[in-house]
Formats: C-alpha cells, structure tokens, sequence
C-alpha cells in the first residue's frame, strides 16, 4: 500500500530501538577511484535549508463539551460545570494535543517553505525548526491537495534557500539524495537512485511521480530530492510499503508541478486547473490499428462534454488528441497534466488523428470546478426477447426508442448477452454505438447491420467498438471467436 510519510513523535523513540552497526566508509578519495558519488559538500551547501516541520492541533475539549467559542457568554458555564446530567471525567479537562512530524525546505530568503500539504493538513499551529535549532511560528499561506504541496512562510530573513532543478533532465539511474527527518532524526541524508520517471499511482493522476529507492521514511514528507549538482527536481512525498517502513519504492513530487502549484497559491492563495470536456482512454496496439494510426500514442476521446469547450472546438468522438500546442501527447495519462496546468480561458491549438490524418483544431481550456460531477445514470434496460450470439460471442438486440432517449444516443445497439470465450472490456448492458476497423468507422444501427459486418471477419482477426456504459463512453477492442 501506498502510505504518506509523516510521523507522529512517539514513533522517534522507537528509532534508537534499533540495533546499530558501524561499517567501514572509505574515504573520498578511494570512493572517487571506485567511481563512487561524494555527498560530503552536497549535504554542508544544502543541509542548512532543510527544515523541520512540527504540527500541532489544538487539545480537544473533554467528551460531550459543546463545541463552542472562547468567546461564547456560555463557553465558560461548560467549561467549569460540564454538560448537566453528564457524570464529570476525572483528570485533566483536556485530552493530549494531537502531532505530526514533517519536513520542508526554504525556497526564498524571506521565509518562504515548501512542504506537502498532507504534512500540514487539520495544523492549528506549525513550528519550522532551522538546522541551527531556531525555531519560528509558521503561516499556512496556502495548500493544494491535488498535487499534496503546502506553502508555509516564517518571519526571518537571510536564509539559507535550495536551487530549483529540472525533472525533465532526471534520467533513470542518476544517483539521487533525500534530507529530512525521518523517525524524528533531524537533518538525515539517503541516498540511492532514481528507478523511474513518470509513473502513475491510485487517485494521483495529475502527478507524474518520480520513483527511488532512497530510503524514505515517516518523517520525510516534505523533504527534497537532491541531484548530484545539488539541485531540488523532487518532494519526497510517498513510499509503497507492507509494514509502514521503508522497503525500496519510494515516490517524489516532481519540483516543476510543484512549483506551479506556489506561483498560484503566491498569486491567488488557490490553485485553478484546466479541462476541455473530453472523457479519454489509452490508445492499444489494436485500437491504433483501427484507426489506422499505426503506433499506440496519444489519448483516444471517448466522450465529450455536451457544449463543453472541446465539443464547441468541433472536436469529435473516435479523434485521438496527438499533441498540445506542438508537445506531443505521448500516452492518456499525459493529456490530463498538461491541460490541467494551463491557465483557464487560454486557446490552445490541439493536434487530431481523424478518419486517416492529423486535423488542428483551437480549444478555449475552461476551469475545473472541483467536487462536482455528472449524476449517474443506469444503463439502458436489457430487452426481454434475445437474438443468437454473434461471430464475437456477443447477443445484440435493437435499442426501442424508449431506451435510446434513456441511453441519450442517437442510434446503437445493445448487449444482452456475452460468451464466457469473449475476451475484452464488454459485458451486459453495454450500447454499441460504432463499430471501428482498418481506419473506417460506421455507426451501428441495428443489430442486424452490426452482426453482418462482424460475420465477415476473419478468424482471428480484431475489432475496435465505441460502447456506452451508464455516463461513460470508452473504446473496446475484441477478437473473433475460434470456431464461429
């Protein structure tokens, strides 16, 4: 499992439990000779801007206190008589103040800090500990949970700040440190490799993560990721582990997302994010074949948003968006961040694969309103009367009007039925809207049409649908069954 690495303070004391061994460490003359990286003027030139972060949310008033201001003509009643008919707790009135333990690092000379935002989350108070143990009262200035950055800001000045990298130089493999303070161990260096770029994971598809085994732990959240030129590229912000330690898979924020997120919480103290109003899916060899795009790349729209900016923009579904203002679009996952970065009310040019050639179309990005979504519907209901399996295994049956003005389509079919031999993403309940092969799409208007055309195929041979499943519209590529 995924697990954020903040701590709470008990868990430090259970550090030193630990049974330490000393190891020879040579020195960095022979590391030099063996081709080994030299940390040493890394950590003195960096270390001092590496900050230790303590949250702390205010004591939580004894059971069955209203929840009421200090200020209340009634606060002070409660406070000293407690809830009538309620038997008085013993002991103190407060129960102990909740904490967390994180990491940051000073981005401007004014105070400025960056942490993750998960770090700071339900925080009454901040403490920023300096490397040279002064410790200052943090401000919040603002926070983003989508991309899990926090910006903090403490009254000092003249301090010590890191240099910003660039992610898109990182390459598989360079050696990569992490400062932070993990398990409570203040100003604590690891070091190992970067093992991937660009990777996705659970309910963080607006961060192309980059992963390490540096040995990240509770505590380094917040803490950067140092290339060997001492430049920040990351924000060590996850670690994948079965037992809550380190086990070699750690994930870091890359410092250009990052730093998009504080120029707008600097600018507006909230982030906004682009859309366009397509629903996508990644491009398969087989469905590349379809289309007749020849390699798997870009993201294939399967549904867009009615009076959406894409559907005004006369973008259609089937098209595979290739690339944004001339940056290619390498896979679907890549689509979302880079609309998603681009300021609301921007026209963007957008590059198409439609029925054989590329198509340029200019898009208005409209703002995500977060939090919101389209009701569910039902699928469309299943007809009483079924027709025989197909040469793909599937029963199809006529959409009767009732169910294509429920379905909110035009014209299709839909599946009754599907043989267990069916491999591919279809199941009962599902409308056939178009049927895609070698480049040509054609809409499915009766199961009749539909099935003739699939009866044609050789064995073997693939074929790409446009379904409609409740709200969502997806492309599924299935093979004939053997035997039929």
């Amino acid at each position: 499992m995924f697990i954020r690495t903040t701590i709470l303070p008990g868990v430090a004391a259970s550090a030193f439990a630990v049974a330490l061994t000393t190891a020879f460490v040579p020195s960095a003359a022979a590391q030099a000779r063996a081709g080994l990286p030299d940390f040493t003027d890394l950590y003195e030139k960096n270390g001092p801007a590496v900050v230790s972060i303590d949250v702390t949310q205010k004591a939580r008033r004894t059971r069955g206190m209203p929840e009421l201001s200090e200020d209340d003509p009634f606060y002070e009643f409660f406070r000293r008589f407690g809830v009538p008919g309620q038997t008085p707790r013993r002991g103190s009135e407060r129960e102990p103040e909740p904490q967390a333990v994180g990491s940051g690092f000073i981005i401007g000379s004014d105070g400025q800090i960056i942490t993750n935002a998960h770090v700071v989350d339900g925080a009454d108070e901040v403490t920023v500990r300096l490397s040279d143990k002064r410790e200052f009262k943090a401000k919040v200035l603002g926070t983003d949970k989508r991309t899990d950055v926090a910006l903090l800001k403490i009254e000092a000045r003249d301090l010590p700040r890191v240099t910003i990298g660039d992610p898109e130089k990182v390459r598989v493999g360079e050696w990569v440190v992490a400062i932070g303070k993990p398990f409570g161990l203040e100003n604590t260096m690891t070091a190992g490799i970067v093992s991937a770029k660009g990777r996705d994971l659970p309910q963080e598809n607006l961060v192309p993560f980059i992963q390490t085994d540096v040995a990240i732990n509770p505590g380094n959240s917040g803490g950067p990721l140092f290339n060997l030129r001492g430049e920040v590229i990351g924000i060590n912000s996850l670690i994948y582990s079965r037992t809550g330690g380190y086990m070699g898979l750690a994930f870091a924020i890359p410092i250009d997302v990052a730093m998009n997120t504080v120029a707008q919480l600097k600018e507006k103290g909230r982030v906004t994010r682009g859309r366009i109003g397509v629903q996508i899916q990644t491009v398969s060899r087989e469905e590349a074949e379809a289309f007749g795009l020849g390699t798997p790349r870009g993201a294939l729209v399967n549904g867009i948003e009615k009076d959406g900016p894409a559907a005004k923009a006369g973008v259609e579904v089937g098209d595979i968006i290739l690339k944004v203002d001339g940056r290619e679009v390498r896979s679907s996952n890549e689509l979302p961040r880079i609309i998603t970065v681009i300021r609301p009310g921007t026209k963007i040019n957008l590059t198409v694969w439609r029925k054989g050639a590329q198509k340029d179309l200019t898009v208005a990005v409209a703002e995500i309103k977060e939090d919101t979504g389209a009701p569910v519907r039902r699928g469309a209901p299943v007809p009483k009367e079924k027709a025989k399996p197909n040469r793909m295994g599937l029963v199809l049956s006529d959409l009767t009007d009732e169910q294509k003005k429920e379905a909110e389509v035009k014209s299709g079919v839909i599946v009754e039925d599907v043989a267990p031999t069916v491999r591919g993403n279809v199941q009962p309940g599902d409308i056939i809207i178009a049927v895609v092969r070698g480049g040509v799409t054609t809409e499915a208007k009766s199961s009749a049409q539909v099935n003739d055309a699939l009866a044609k195929m050789e064995k073997g041979a693939s074929v790409t649908l446009h379904m409609k499943r409740g709200e969502q519209q997806f492309f599924s590529t299935l093979k004939a069954v053997n035997g039929e």
